[in-house]
């Protein structure tokens, strides 16, 4: 397992070592309890932004709709952007003000796709905060999430939106497995556990 810890607390992980998903598991369940005992939060709500439009920037909604079953499962769980209802820089700011108005009280968990250093393609990174979508390809678009996941796509040395249509699929169906293997162990069966596995 490759894990890096940088000066803003962003973990990394290898997509390769399908293995070590209970350890980004582990982490992701302790953040999420953390702020829900904090902030008496109720649920949580993962946040998937990407678009089926382009192969790059598909990890989001692949990860939404291999997710969805979660909502049957836990009632507490909500997913927001999939394969059939994606979230995009089109319709970004009106899926938040939804989400904050109808889900006031849950943990929002960012997914989206990411660009970094050229050693780093295909590492997820995990990390508290909000998620600044589009920066890779130099769009500003609005802040979102208490904690991120980002799986890294391609290297940051142009901000040319069509680098994403280039990625392979290959690439992004690992890290969805992995980011979607990481959620389940996180938050099945022990949602109702997360105050007192922290405290």
């Amino acid at each position: 397992m490759k894990k890096r810890i940088r000066e803003q607390d962003i973990y990394y992980f290898d997509s390769g070592e399908q293995e070590d998903t209970g350890l980004c598991a582990g982490m992701l369940r302790q953040m999420i309890g953390e702020i829900m005992c904090r902030e008496n939060r109720k649920g949580i709500l993962l946040f998937c932004i990407g678009t089926d439009r382009s192969t790059g920037d598909s990890l989001g909604p692949l990860i939404g709709h291999k997710l969805r079953d979660l909502q049957r499962k836990n009632g507490r769980v909500q997913v927001v952007g999939t394969l059939d209802c994606p979230v995009h820089a089109m319709n970004l700011e009106q899926a938040i003000f939804m989400v904050r108005r109808c889900y006031p009280d849950h943990v929002i968990v960012a997914v989206d796709a990411s660009v970094g250093r050229s050693e780093h393609v295909g590492c997820i990174t995990l990390g508290k905060g909000a998620l600044r979508p589009g920066l890779g390809v130099c769009k500003e678009l609005q802040a979102v999430g208490d904690i991120f996941i980002t799986g890294i796509v391609g290297g940051c040395g142009s901000c040319d939106p069509l680098m994403l249509q280039s990625v392979r699929l290959s690439v992004v169906m690992r890290m969805a497995d992995y980011i979607c293997d990481s959620v389940r162990q996180a938050l099945v069966p022990e949602t109702h556990n997360f105050c007192r596995r922290v405290l």
